[in-house]
């Protein structure tokens, strides 16, 4: 029995780790305390198995680990990116948005909803963290939603799902913890999934699309009376338009010096533009616009322009992901400034829940370098890649397995316990089976999207069930008895949600171009088109003949290429007289030989394991 113990270490240590876990114990100590009692089992066992490699000094590695932890500055992004967001929520952002989009689609059926998506990928382009999309938009949105007879299925669904997207549309925070833990870049991380992200966002929209024609009483339009930005579109096309062609009359003309990068700083000219005269004209009251036009320009510009700040740096490589997020943050603190609801509470609450976060991080990371010691030490990590990797089926076997383990896995861990206890345990497989680790990241990203939304631990539907009104309330505009949200409702229509993430699950397997396009468009060579010539040395036939000064520091005569193939005979020289020359064969460096007083040179046989002599 000790025996058996001993030869199957690894899966008694995973399993029992799967025990804790279901017990309810914390994660940080649940993957330390785990990796401490196996450690002490493990050390006495090591006699009995080959398989078991721990010995008590190798405790000694553990604060080399922890301080690898602490001084990892790609980790710094995380506090940055959770700062700018908690800020950007406290300021007011996420309300003047959603009021602003909401009047915009608000003729249209499903246009609160429509309103709900786009707000959503702005504010998780914004902020990265789910909890305060979710709470904000619930807040706000949710009662506007009641007011007007959307269905409470419907309505609490599609706020759930879009403050999901704070997942997998960069800056998100599990990018940065995926690419740290699969050994890649985080702004090439960020690059994969920005498309992804978008296909996601678009599939929201399409399913609203779809419940608006098959069922049209679930998500009515906005009446007219709710409409207190009136109509204008038409303003605001034009405006687009003018904005349009002066970026492209900027473009043209900052090509000649700035080359690639006039494109961008065309479309900065014209954004810039039509923002200064959207504020000239509602501050002078010239109205030349018309008020909708007005309010979408002044309130999107500025998250956008904070968007192009973050993402845009890092995308051109002027910025790294941790200085990238440290510009966020500034820039969050001066939009806040600029709304003048930047205060000591604000800034205070902000820090609190940037510290709870981080250090979560922090200890969820300390707990699984012990972990990982004795998991390792005990071959834990063969055992699990030649588990992944001998599955029938190859790299698709492989794919389909692990996105079933993530999936229903994620309905008990979140994706903070995921990214730091299974994908370390996944990557090495991996990249065995020579699947890229970022389209696998990304993959794995959009599949643990799903912990936020199904039963029971989805903290989405946690976040959004806290604000969700809970009993009867009269409506303050209406003066109507609003019926409350119930927990089934929510539950009910966040599953919808969950079929569309599957379902982006397989777009991305079968579409892997969609992430890889990260690499770039780089040129690919054949190296059978190329050629290297390299004319003869030696003197004679017009090569490069080198000199003799006489035995000092000149080479010898004899400096010569060997002819012929190694392949099919060994390389010979010829002499120093008017024989001719074989061609030069490239796949043998040069050899030195050796010539005596009256003979003609005679280089030896290429003995490479010694320099050259010089007599």
């Amino acid at each position: 029995m000790i025996e058996f113990i001993a030869e199957n270490l690894a899966p008694i240590m995973f399993l029992s780790l799967v025990v804790f876990l279901l017990l309810g114990y914390p994660v940080a100590f649940s993957l330390a305390a785990n990796g401490l009692l196996f450690f002490i089992i493990g050390v006495e066992l090591a006699p009995l198995s080959d398989s078991i490699n721990l010995s008590w000094p190798l405790l000694n590695a553990l604060p080399d680990r922890f301080w690898g932890v602490m001084s990892n500055e790609t980790l710094l992004a995380i506090p940055f990116f959770t700062f700018m967001g908690i800020v950007l929520e406290k300021s007011g952002m996420a309300e003047d948005l959603l009021d602003t989009i909401g009047q915009l689609f608000g003729p249209i059926r499903g246009g609160l909803a429509y309103a709900v998506i786009f707000v959503g990928a702005l504010l998780a382009a914004t902020t990265g963290v789910v909890a305060a999309s979710v709470i904000a938009m619930g807040l706000i949105s949710l009662p506007i939603m009641l007011r007007y007879g959307y269905d409470r299925s419907v309505a609490s669904g599609v706020i759930a799902a879009s403050g999901t997207l704070a997942q997998i549309i960069p800056p998100s925070l599990v990018l940065i913890v995926l690419a740290d833990q699969l050994g890649r870049s985080v702004g090439d991380m960020y690059a994969g999934a920005l498309i992804p992200g978008l296909v996601l966002t678009g599939l929201y929209a399409g399913y609203i699309m779809t419940m608006s024609i098959v069922r049209p009483n679930s998500m009515p339009a906005l009446p007219l009376e709710a409409r207190t930005l009136g109509s204008g579109v038409t303003s605001l096309a034009v405006a687009l338009v003018v904005a349009g062609g002066i970026a492209y009359g900027a473009h043209v003309y900052l090509y000649p010096t700035h080359g690639e990068n006039a494109d961008i700083l065309g479309g900065t000219v014209g954004v810039i533009f039509i923002y200064i005269v959207a504020l000239l004209d509602k501050t002078l009251k010239v109205n030349a616009m018309s008020r909708l036009a007005q309010q979408v320009i002044i309130v999107l510009i500025p998250p956008l322009a904070l968007i192009f700040l973050v993402l845009g740096t890092i995308f051109l490589g002027i910025a790294t992901p941790t200085e990238g997020g440290a510009m966020g943050a500034v820039g969050a603190l001066i939009m806040a400034a600029a709304k003048g609801r930047l205060n000591l509470d604000v800034v205070r609450s902000a820090l609190a829940s940037t510290t709870r976060l981080s250090s979560f991080v922090l200890f969820i990371l300390i707990g699984a370098r012990v972990f990982s010691l004795t998991f390792y030490g005990v071959n834990g990590h063969l055992w699990v890649e030649h588990l992944l990797v001998s599955m029938p089926g190859g790299e698709t076997g492989f794919l389909i397995a692990v996105n079933l383990l993530v999936f229903f896995l994620a309905f008990f861990l979140d994706f903070f316990e995921l990214a730091f206890i299974v994908v370390p345990l996944l990557a090495p497989a991996a990249e065995k089976l020579g699947i890229d680790l970022i389209w696998f990241g990304v993959l794995l990203g959009v599949n643990m999207q799903t912990s936020f939304m199904h039963p029971p631990f989805g903290f989405a539907l946690f976040f959004l069930r806290s604000v969700a009104a809970k009993v009867p309330y009269i409506d303050k505009i209406t003066g109507k008895t609003i019926a409350p949200v119930t927990t089934g409702q929510i539950y009910w229509g966040a599953v919808p949600f969950v079929g569309i993430q599957v379902l982006m699950v397989a777009l991305t397997i079968l579409f892997p171009q969609m992430v890889m396009h990260y690499k770039g468009d780089a040129a690919t060579v054949d190296p059978s088109t190329i050629k290297i010539e390299v004319p003869a040395f030696g003197g004679q036939g017009g090569g490069l003949g080198l000199p003799d000064n006489g035995g000092g520091l000149g080479p010898p005569s004899g400096l010569q290429l060997p002819g012929g193939s190694p392949l099919d005979q060994p390389p010979a020289g010829n002499g120093g007289s008017g024989q001719p020359q074989q061609p030069p064969d490239l796949s043998q460096p040069p050899s030195f030989g050796q010539s005596g007083a009256g003979q003609a040179p005679k280089p030896p046989a290429n003995d490479l394991s010694q320099p050259p002599s010089f007599k």
